[in-house]
Parts: C-alpha cells; structure tokens; sequence
C-alpha cells in the first residue's frame, strides 16, 4: 500500500512539473542550448521550425511567449530556419495560442507567407505531432524544434520514438535574447479568437487532471495507425 501511495506521489509531482512546463520555462541552461545552436550554423537551413503554444490570458504576451517568438524570429532572420509552424488550439483562454504566436511573429518582420499555423494541439506532446503532420503535407523535409531548454528536454525521448524523420531540437539560447528584451509590440487578437467564445471552455473544465496527463505525455494520440508506432518520415 505505501509503495503503491509513493508511486502515486511520484506521478502526481511529474504530471504537475509536465503541465507546468507546457506554459512556462523553470530554467534556461546555456551549455546545450549553445552546442546546438553552434551546429545548427554548419547545417543547412531547416525547412520549418516548430514553436509550441503558450495561453493567451491577459491581453498580451507573457514571459515564455515573448522568449518563444522571439527565438523564432531570431532563428528565422538569421538563417537558420526558412518557414516558422506555431502550434496551439485555444486552450487555457479563448485565443487560438498559434494565431496569436503568428501575430507576435509578424509583427517582428516574419513574413506571413513563411508561417504556418496548427489549431489542434492541447499539449506538448501534440504540438511536434500535429505540426510534423502539417510538415509533411507541406512537403517540407527537415525539421527543427524551438522551445525553452527544460520543455525540449522533456520531448526529447518523444521526439526520438515517434518520428521516423529527426527533429533537430533548438531549444532557446538565453544570450540571443538578452538584446531584445526591449521588444513589446502590441497585436490585435481579434482574429486569433473562437468563434462561439460565450460557449468556450477551458481544457481545466473539460477534461479531468489525469486525462490531462495523459494528453501531456501523448497518449491521446493513435500510434497504433503507423508502422512500428512511428509517423511516417517526411
């Protein structure tokens, strides 16, 4: 019985450290983030990064939104990548997290044509799944993952398992960024929220703790419909 409570202890402080980290960075570590960005230079540009969502709530950007777009950007005017995906459904508020990422984005100079938007994914896990889809219809053939250094650690054993092409992870060099922290360009999020939003609701409403985990760890996805429970390469 004390095992089986200790077990319960363990994966309730696990799944409350993963849905935290969806939302926001715990810390930004220099070393990995500088070795993978140093290689990135002697490769050729990525067809897409990929930028996971980040709620909406108060009328502007947070901290971990500004630092993700940011990056994107970065990595966009400088070469390293040619298209930018946003990824994220309106899912702790009534704005659509990738919409909103795609306005920030643009008001930074990435031009719309070269962003790409996925309105499905509620986490983590489901924002690499649904923009890899999105990815593949767009016949773009090398990818690259951008998000704080904690959260890219913790899709890395996803990422490696599940994707028959690598997804080069580029998580955020704080250092690159310590230049832009003046930047706060304001957006209009009109176009970026629900439709029905009187009937919206928060996932905190429609789904339960534990099937929130089981979406943050990619369970609600079907990998029994590939080959060997890999998504086909791109």
């Amino acid at each position: 019985m004390k095992n089986r409570y200790s077990f319960a202890l363990a994966l309730l402080f696990i799944a409350l450290l993963l849905q935290l980290t969806s939302c926001k960075a715990i810390f930004l570590p220099r070393k990995g983030p500088r070795k993978a960005l140093a290689k990135a230079r002697t490769m050729p540009p990525f067809d897409a990064v990929i930028v996971p969502g980040v709620p909406f709530t108060n009328g502007r950007w947070d901290t971990t939104m500004k630092m993700r777009v940011i990056w994107s950007w970065i990595l966009y005017k400088n070469g390293y990548v040619k298209n930018v995906i946003y990824s994220g459904a309106a899912v702790y508020s009534p704005y659509k997290e990738a919409l909103i990422m795609g306005l920030y984005g643009q008001k930074l100079g990435i031009p719309a044509d070269h962003i790409y938007y996925d309105t499905l994914a509620k986490h983590s896990t489901e924002n690499v799944y649904y923009s890899y889809l999105l990815a593949k219809k767009l016949n773009f053939k090398t990818l690259a993952l951008a998000t704080d250094p904690f959260q890219s650690f913790l899709l890395k054993g996803f990422v490696r398992r599940r994707f028959s092409t690598h997804i080069y992870r580029l998580p955020v060099f704080r250092d690159s960024l310590e230049a832009y922290n003046y930047i706060d360009p304001v957006i209009s999020p009109k176009t970026a929220k629900v439709n029905d939003a009187k009937h919206w609701k928060s996932i905190t409403q429609t789904q339960s703790f534990f099937k929130r985990f089981r979406g943050t760890l990619g369970r609600d996805i079907d990998f029994s419909q590939y080959k060997d429970r890999k998504v086909e390469a791109l």
